[in-house]
């Protein structure tokens, strides 16, 4: 199912449209103050008394809903979804008509109201566009409808060998014209009729133009079966965005945009590193060497007698540049050396050849170092692995096997050609990464008096955490010395006197979580902005990674912190739960079952959270308020949230392992997240209807892993205490792993429990 909303100032136009098809049925009005004498002309005066109380641009509204091509919908319930679809976006209590249209393969209902209310003032239109998606997904499992799909997808348009039209179905040929071009429009960035004439072509859709004292019409006609060509339609007819003044529009912004003098830099620059790898190119081997070394398409222009005589590069921002567009000496005839052979191969002697070995070592380092997983430094790593290992990594590369394959040479030549490179990429990267280590360690030492100086934690507790906090920078501390935890290659002298070392350790923190807590703490130590520290998402779970440390942390940094913190995550939900909030009252109620609340400071209202060690507060974005407000029963929603967080509170789910155990889930990490759950008892805190989605997504799956690798793991563990021995000897029954796994699996999968106040458990 699709469901497109589109506003218009004037309504005569879009009744006209929806009720003059000569194909069409009124399902049905609502709202429009007479169940009797309710026709389309009353509707209509209903319809444009409203809509002239305000001098808003979108003063009407025009919906269609489209069922997937083959499915379908009586008229009653047809007319039950399209209710359900107005009420969920916020049209519940307007005048509204439904009228169905059947002259397309895909049946479809045109929904025709006004934004204005009775009292005068307009309908709250922001996040209009979240609330459709949310509301296609929600409609579609209640009707039994096949999903709509989750993300805009890249798709080659449909090249038909002749379309298949009838003379009669010029409604079919509009629709199929309205379906090419549209998305021509949005996959390239067009600048002119004629470049357009030339994507439409493949088509089989011709392009008029004419001159109407300076002003520019189109016309598109399509040839189709036994020889039928479509009459010429005027563009504005296709469609109102595709009349020549409109897209004439179109393309000179296309034209004037200054992203095109960078992308023909970036082009220009991306081909002469390409061709001075090479002594000859074959032209017919220019598209493979191009998308193989530079990830660009290119596509060849031949002359009459069937030679390539130019490209053309399709560039991932849109434009289509031809070889003439970028520098004079970029072309095929401008270099009748190079490309003069149908012989290609590469230029053994050149120095970018060296360069594109040189980079292939540095990748094959990186990517070992990665795959070991090991706790030395990188420069460490550096120095030990030798060139047998390195070259084994660069051979699995698609760089060095695009080299390779227009190369020409033996295996020998070849491994003269790597290690005459190894030894100085080798040098290089091992005193860079050496420079950088070291200059990374004394930032760490700098931190560490910052927050000594600057007093970052209470005094009482400064010494107990004192250790902690220098492990959470990824370091450790030893007779005025101090060193990365795993390794004692660099030192930077540090007077700390006596670090309390605790009796027990037990400590570790990824690397990632390392990185974004020392990034934190500069910038609560420097009293950076949000915008120069750049923290992510996973901010807010630094006190659950380093709870003594951030529990002792002073009053002032705390609050800076969680603020800061809390702003970062409230701005990455936000994303997340787009594709399901089908209104106001969801987007509450969404935040509330992750643990976060709303309140109304004065005319603000703002955002706090239950993991707050202080009850840190932050302002939500004007429209968004707007959109909040724009609900007719807030005031009851908002004071509905405290039984919510009571339960949350009450089942012992008002942890931040709860909350981190809901981003794994949104973050798709099925398998860690069942881990939690069955061995530690995790219960995650996400609204049910996410839930639900993860659970079909492939959690379910996960869960019956998880719980099958734990059952297994008892029974070992039983057997090898003697236990059931004798009785499987004797051919006793065995444990009941289904019993055992479907009581977990009710207590997860039975919703109806959990209705209403979020996954307690």
């Amino acid at each position: 199912m699709i469901a497109r909303i589109l506003y218009r100032n004037n309504v005569q136009g879009v009744l006209n449209y929806v009720l003059g098809k000569a194909d069409n049925t009124i399902l049905g009005f609502q709202n429009t103050y007479s169940d009797t004498d309710t026709n389309t002309e009353f509707f209509g005066r209903v319809l444009y008394y409203l809509g002239n109380r305000h001098d808003s641009e979108k003063r009407y509204v025009h919906a269609t809903i489209n069922l997937p091509r083959g499915e379908q919908l009586d008229d009653k319930d047809f007319f039950e979804l399209s209710k359900a679809y107005m009420e969920h976006m916020g049209y519940g209590e307007q005048p509204f008509i439904v009228v169905r249209h059947c002259d397309t393969k895909h049946e479809h209902v045109h929904i025709v109201s006004t934004t204005i209310k009775e009292d005068c003032l307009q309908i709250n239109l922001n996040n209009d566009f979240r609330r459709n998606v949310a509301t296609q997904k929600y409609l579609e499992k209640q009707f039994g409808l096949s999903p709509s799909p989750d993300m805009r997808q890249e798709k080659e348009l449909p090249i038909y060998g002749m379309p298949q039209f009838k003379n009669e179905d010029i409604s079919g040929v509009r629709f199929y014209m309205q379906d090419i071009i549209n998305n021509t429009l949005q996959k390239y960035k067009v600048r002119s009729f004629k470049e357009l004439s030339e994507f439409l072509r493949p088509h089989h859709i011709q392009l008029r133009t004419v001159n109407h004292n300076g002003r520019i019409g189109v016309s598109f006609g399509i040839e189709v079966k036994d020889g039928y060509r479509s009459r010429f339609i005027n563009g504005y007819t296709v469609h109102p965005q595709l009349s020549g003044p409109k897209l004439q529009k179109v393309f000179e912004l296309n034209q004037k945009s200054k992203l095109l003098p960078m992308v023909k830099k970036r082009l220009e620059k991306q081909l002469r590193t390409t061709f001075g790898l090479f002594r000859t190119i074959g032209p017919e081997h220019l598209p493979d060497i191009l998308r193989s070394h530079q990830k660009l398409d290119c596509r060849l222009n031949y002359d009459g007698q069937g030679k390539a005589v130019d490209f053309s590069i399709y560039d991932k921002s849109g434009y289509v540049l031809n070889s003439k567009e970028m520098e004079k000496d970029i072309g095929i005839p401008e270099n009748p050396g190079l490309f003069e052979s149908e012989y290609t191969q590469m230029y053994a002697e050149s120095g970018q050849l060296q360069l594109e070995l040189q980079r292939c070592i540095k990748e094959a380092y990186r990517n070992t170092y990665q795959d070991s997983r090991s706790r030395a430094l990188f420069s460490e790593h550096i120095d030990r692995m030798p060139l047998k290992s390195i070259v084994t990594e660069m051979a699995k590369s698609e760089r060095f096997r695009f080299l390779r394959k227009y190369l020409h040479t033996d295996n020998r030549n070849l491994g003269d050609l790597i290690q005459a490179q190894f030894g100085i990429v080798k040098d290089k990267l091992y005193g860079t990464e050496s420079v950088r280590e070291e200059r990374a360690l004394q930032t760490k030492a700098g931190l560490i008096k910052q927050a000594i100086d600057k007093q970052l934690f209470e005094p009482p507790k400064q010494r107990e955490v004192l250790f902690e906090f220098i492990r959470s920078l990824g370091t450790k501390y030893d007779n005025g010395n101090l060193t990365y935890v795993n390794s004692d290659r660099h030192k930077v002298k540090l007077d700390l006197a006596d670090v309390t070392i605790p009796d027990q350790i037990e400590f570790y923190a990824s690397p990632g979580f390392i990185g974004e807590n020392e990034k934190v703490l500069d910038g609560l130590l420097n009293d950076r902005t949000e915008k120069e520290i750049k923290p992510s998402p996973t901010a807010i779970f630094l006190p659950l990674i380093f709870p003594n440390f951030y529990g002792a942390m002073a009053s002032p940094y705390r609050k800076k912190f969680e603020n800061l913190s809390l702003r970062t995550y409230y701005k990455y939900a936000e994303r997340t739960q787009v594709s399901f909030e089908k209104s106001p009252n969801d987007y509450i109620q969404f935040f509330n079952a992750k643990g976060f609340y709303f309140e109304k400071r004065g005319e603000k209202i703002c955002i706090g959270s239950i993991y707050s060690k202080y009850p840190v507060k932050v302002s939500i974005a004007p429209k968004t308020q707007a959109y909040l407000e724009s609900s007719i029963n807030l005031d009851n929603i908002l004071e509905g949230q405290t039984k919510i967080l009571e339960d949350i509170g009450a089942n012992g789910r008002d942890n931040l392992k709860n909350l981190w155990s809901g981003y794994l889930m949104e973050r798709g990490q099925y398998n860690k997240v069942a881990y939690l759950y069955v061995l530690e008892g995790v219960r995650p805190n996400l609204p049910i209807d996410i839930l639900e989605h993860h659970m079909e997504n492939g959690l379910k799956e996960a869960l019956f892993a998880v719980s099958k690798q734990r059952i297994a793991a008892k029974r070992a563990s039983l057997l090898r205490q003697g236990m059931y021995t004798l009785g499987s000897l004797l051919g006793g029954k065995s444990l009941k792993e289904d019993e055992v796994f479907n009581g977990f699996k009710d207590e997860l999968t039975d919703y109806s429990k959990y209705k209403g106040r979020g996954l307690s458990m």
